[in-house]
């Protein structure tokens, strides 16, 4: 009979050799200019020298603006790894009064930092590696190439990232049962493995907030002096701030993005063993790492899936493109369903115990009901990831209705685009609280737990999917700064139109699993009180009408809008200095505004405020969230604590929904109004309707790509920071803080 281990280190190992041998693939591609043939490959033929080298001179400017800003970022979050690390070591160590806890929790917190570090430098060095490759097989006739060149690339990205995580994470555990050998010590070992979600997520706000500003700052720029000022196109070489628009791409939407679902894996299994922990003395080792099998079994599925996008039923036409990532999405949930059960029987005991969270009794379950738990949460993940889509893409009624509202001007354009995105949170919301309620009520906090380790069980699918969308966009922009033939732009788009839209659906992916992380993260916070006061505070659950709990009920629920607004006016102070270093170019150099102007753009000064600005605006919202948990347990206590966990969770998961889904909708209502004629109603590129619609997609930029996902990370962050120095906060005056109010 196979064991539990056997199966999640063959699964890393797998993970990360499928992920080696796409980028094998991927590499083949040269990175050379060849025009269209059907006789032609890739390896013979003529080639275009003057656009090859101007191919490879775009690519290296892009690499280096990329390198240069990780450099810069991970090398702050070095610092902050190195003295935060030393804040849990002695806090946690005060508060357990034991070293081995202390020292343990800091060396998982260090774990899962770098572990994210490497997740987001990996995801960029292969998006930024295979951007032009896609490019140079979008000259190629037919779609299956570029498309699969592109879907490749992603799956580097997600398969790398899920086996890596998985068997560090692992690894840790094993290393960690030396010293805890025995079932009833194992609460201890994954209380010390909290720090690794608590690493992966703090690197993981840094990555999307830092990244978020670059990208959105350089994008919105670009955009208002570019676009509607001077009315050249989008990614045209003679603006000054396409490079670092595109730099932005890689540093933003990948290495941010990989960072902060890595975070969301790593904190989902945390809280689920430490919910769990109970189930080693009753069940064994296997019953107890199940949530890490769940993971394993997920790459599995997510490998055999691929193959259906790939060479089964590859993408032969443009309206392939987003069926073909659609279907990997569907078909990965759906083959998810047995692959548990399987899973659970195999390695759960017929009947098994477990604490219950709330109240003295023991909760007896079996593995249909764990099955059960998990399916939910998949299921739940893709209901609200195909209602992000209805919502977002212009293939349905609100984004049409969203263009259609750009004929009578920008402002009304933002009216229909805020409702949009208030109303697209009701579905979400619901869906998120049938599924709590149900798996809470089959196998208690534990259930949630495992509903949110199925919302990311097909996480390899969907980090796939995300990287796809960016590596798309910086083709597109790749070929227009290449002036190549405008057909390879058009076929970019196409394949960026897709993903545009499978993002959003990734974001609502993501926005549903960080609320149930995170409500399973205060779970564990609860029981991890317990353990420590004996049963003395939390015995009987959370009472929201004790004055000091209810009271951060209303703190915890305005931390979101006040971190939404630090990094919306951090976009906007960047995109201002943007803005002005582009018209200064186009003022001092007018004749960058030629039709074929003799002179190249200073793109190096645009590359160079977007770093600044973001590695300087990065450090206020990020200091927010992590202090703000941690000054209110030890100076107000765990009730205080308590509240600000569930106020911040309520607000995140409205205000990320309504964000995100504005922001695609404002992107795609503008990209359907493109495609429109000019003898349309809506007139068409260039037409005043355009303009209307590119005034909401660049006040939308960052509601969708800096705001709106790094609220998923405020809510996670806040609660593994208040789980990992639970007994920090018990320590001080039994739980009643500094004050003792």
């Amino acid at each position: 009979m196979a064991n539990a281990t056997a199966i999640i280190v063959s699964a890393s190992l797998l993970g990360m050799v499928w992920a080696l041998f796409q980028f094998v693939l991927v590499s083949r591609i040269p990175v050379r200019s060849e025009g269209i043939s059907d006789s032609t490959g890739l390896v013979s033929g003529s080639n275009d020298e003057a656009t090859t080298r101007r191919l490879n001179e775009i690519y290296t400017a892009i690499y280096e603006g990329a390198e240069s800003f990780l450099r810069a970022e991970y090398a702050i979050c070095a610092w902050f790894i190195l003295v935060f690390s030393i804040i849990i070591l002695l806090l946690v160590t005060w508060g357990t009064s034991d070293w081995a806890r202390g020292l343990f929790t800091a060396l998982s917190f260090v774990l899962g930092a770098c572990t994210s570090i490497l997740s987001g430098y990996l995801g960029m060095k292969v998006a930024v590696y295979s951007n032009v490759r896609t490019t140079v097989s979008a000259q190629k006739s037919g779609w299956t190439l570029c498309f699969n060149t592109a879907f490749r690339a992603g799956a580097v990205m997600g398969f790398a990232l899920c086996g890596l995580g998985i068997f560090m994470l692992y690894i840790s555990l094993l290393a960690f049962r030396i010293h805890y050998p025995d079932p009833e010590q194992w609460i201890y070992l994954t209380e010390c493995l909290t720090g690794y979600g608590l690493g992966g997520s703090s690197i993981a706000m840094f990555g999307r907030v830092g990244g978020g500003i670059y990208t959105k700052a350089a994008d919105v720029g670009a955009d208002l002096v570019g676009k509607v000022v001077h009315g050249i196109p989008e990614d045209d070489p003679r603006n000054p701030a396409t490079i670092a628009d595109n730099v932005g791409d890689n540093v933003g939407d990948v290495a941010g993005m990989g960072s902060d679902l890595f975070g969301s894996f790593a904190e989902a299994t945390c809280a689920a063993l430490v919910l769990g922990s109970s189930i080693g003395m009753s069940g064994g080792w296997d019953a107890m790492v199940f949530p890490v099998t769940v993971s394993a079994v997920g790459i599995f599925v997510c490998l055999i899936c691929s193959f259906i996008a790939t060479d089964i039923k590859p993408v032969k036409k443009e309206s392939d493109v987003e069926m073909a990532l659609k279907v990997q999405l569907i078909s990965t949930t759906i083959l998810m369903i047995p692959a548990v059960w399987l899973a659970s029987v195999t390695f759960l005991p017929g009947e098994f115990q477990l604490r219950a969270t709330v109240g003295l009794d023991v909760v007896t379950l079996h593995p249909w009901q764990a099955t059960l738990c998990v399916v939910m949460g998949a299921v739940g993940g893709l209901t609200i990831g195909l209602i992000t889509e209805y919502y977002t893409s212009h293939s349905y009624r609100p984004v049409r209705e969203l263009a259609d509202s750009c004929k009578t001007g920008a402002a009304t354009n933002m009216i229909y685009g805020i409702a949009l995105g208030y109303k697209s949170a009701i579905i979400p919301v619901l869906v998120l609280a049938v599924v709590i309620y149900g798996s809470f009520a089959i196998a208690d906090m534990y259930g949630v737990s495992l509903a949110a380790i199925g919302f990311l069980s097909n996480l390899a699918t969907g980090l796939t999917i995300d990287v796809y969308g960016p590596v798309c966009d910086n083709a597109g922009g790749i070929a227009e700064m290449a002036e190549l033939d405008p057909y390879v732009r058009e076929k970019t788009d196409a394949l960026d139109a897709a993903g545009n839209t499978t993002a959003a659906i990734g974001k609502g992916f993501a926005i549903g699993s960080a609320a149930l992380v995170s409500l399973a993260l205060f779970g564990a916070f609860v029981t991890r009180i317990r353990h420590a006061s004996n049963d003395a505070l939390f015995q009987d659950g959370v009472n929201m009408l004790q004055p000091i709990t209810f009271a951060f009920l209303i703190i915890g629920g305005m931390i979101p809008f006040a971190f939404a607004a630090l990094t919306m006016k951090s976009v906007g102070v960047a995109a201002m200095e943007m803005v002005m270093e582009v018209q200064r170019q186009f003022d001092e150099k007018p004749h960058l505004l030629d039709a074929n102007p003799t002179e190249r753009p200073d793109y190096d000064a645009c590359i160079a405020i977007s770093t600044k600005a973001s590695l300087k605006e990065m450090i206020p919202p990020g200091a927010m969230v992590i202090f703000t948990p941690l000054l209110t347990g030890i100076l107000f206590g765990v009730y205080a604590v308590s509240g600000l966990l569930v106020g911040s969770l309520i607000a995140a998961v409205q205000l990320a929904v309504s964000m995100s889904n504005s922001g695609g909708a404002w992107d795609n209502a503008k990209k359907y109004i493109e495609k429109a004629s000019p003898d349309s109603d809506l007139k068409g590129k260039g037409s005043d309707v355009h303009k209307a619609a590119v005034v909401g997609d660049t006040v939308g930029d960052p509601f969708k790509d800096t705001s709106g996902p790094a609220l998923n990370i405020v809510m996670k962050l806040m609660a593994v920071l208040s789980l990992v120095f639970a007994d920090t906060f018990y320590a001080v005056k039994g739980g009643a803080g500094f004050f003792q109010l």
